[in-house]
């Protein structure tokens, strides 16, 4: 596919390619350099994965939220003695 640059240096990614890579508004990309060939990769990220794993069992949201800042907040604390 073909797509011109703009003079501010833009591109728009074809609709065919931002439907493969899932692609979506106010996603990032990464431009890939190897060698004399450029790649465009979509940069996914745990807001990208929500909900792609089955919760096991059900617990309440808060209360794991809670218990994993605990958590982390005891090892912080136990790091800085």
């Amino acid at each position: 596919m073909i797509a011109t640059v703009t003079r501010k240096g833009q591109v728009t990614i074809p609709k065919a390619i931002r439907n493969v890579l899932d692609i979506r508004p106010n996603d990032k990309i990464d431009f890939v350099r190897r060698g004399d060939k450029v790649f465009l990769v979509p940069i996914k990220t745990l807001k990208d994965l929500r909900g792609s794993v089955a919760p096991r069992g059900k617990g309440d949201f808060m209360n794991e939220r809670r218990a994993a800042k605990g958590a982390v907040g005891k090892r912080v604390v136990g790091e800085t003695k």
